[in-house]
């Protein structure tokens, strides 16, 4: 397993649920995390750094190149966030629209532009103090608050919009899905492509022939299940224990020419599972 800092590891959820917001997605804002932390081992903040901010600062810079890289970064002029007035007394709202926006579906954060989603969650759902927000962002508190505000009108905008309709499962997913409730674990095996990788939590990534192990450790576990799910426009698995009705965690796997190329097992993170709507699609 990577090394870890227990004082760092703590933030890990908080993190998270910036991240995932940020980006739309729980499977995208693990992966910024992990990018984080392995950062955070490789290149630690100095004893004199408050390493939560400094935490933050590097999973906002990386999400931000996610957002690049998928070129759908909308950045607001700034001149533009003082059109709203500046209003200094504390908001009669705010505990609502914290309430809010922890309920909202991650996914619909991506409804605002970076600056006001950014400002929305870490005042809404994480509560950060405007100051702290300013500093992170590199704006002034005065633009913190306007973009904080126009957010929040445009989110209540969008309190009663429907998601859409799942698509339906792909048979590829069918057939792992079902040969796994079967325990049929040759089978499962024998759809792993010959360099198929594996990663759980902050473990190292597995390659070739020993991501075989997956399906050995899952045989240990009597009453696992899977089903097919969507994660807005992400196919995955949902993992079910016992008699549970909700899923414990979920898989996402990545195929090419029938075969699995990729696994990424959520089952030791429990923080993403919590920001999952349930049930899932």
């Amino acid at each position: 397993m990577t090394a870890s800092r227990p004082d760092l590891d703590a933030l890990r959820p908080e993190l998270h649920r910036y991240c995932a917001r940020l980006l739309g997605s729980v499977i995208d804002g693990e992966d910024v995390v992990q990018d984080t932390f392995i950062r955070a081992m490789t290149a630690p903040p100095g004893p004199e750094v408050p390493a939560r901010a400094w935490l933050f600062r590097v999973a906002h810079n990386r999400a931000m190149d996610v957002l690049r890289a998928r070129a759908i970064r909308h950045v607001e002029p700034l001149d533009d966030a003082y059109d709203i007035a500046d209003n200094t007394a504390p908001d009669p709202l705010d505990a609502l629209l914290h309430k809010d926006a922890v309920s909202l579906a991650i996914d619909r954060f991506t409804a605002l532009s970076v600056p006001q989603r950014s400002a929305v969650i870490l005042k809404d759902v994480l509560d950060e103090p405007l100051a702290d927000i300013a500093d992170l962002l590199g704006l002034s508190v005065d633009a913190v608050k306007a973009h904080l505000a126009r957010g929040r009108a445009r989110l209540r905008t969008l309190g009663t919009t429907q998601p859409a309709p799942s698509p339906r499962t792909s048979p590829e997913t069918e057939r792992f899905v079902s040969l796994f409730n079967a325990r049929n674990w040759d089978a499962l095996r024998a759809l792993l492509a010959a360099d198929a990788r594996l990663q759980q939590s902050t473990y190292p990534l597995r390659t070739g022939s020993s991501v075989r192990d997956f399906f050995g450790i899952y045989a240990s576990y009597d009453a696992v299940r899977l089903a097919p799910a969507w994660l807005g426009d992400r196919e995955v698995i949902a993992v079910f224990e016992g008699a549970d009705t909700a899923p414990r965690h979920i898989m996402w796997l990545e195929w090419s020419d029938g075969f699995v190329q990729y696994i990424r097992d959520y089952r030791y993170i429990p923080y993403v599972i919590a920001e999952i709507p349930v049930p899932l699609q």
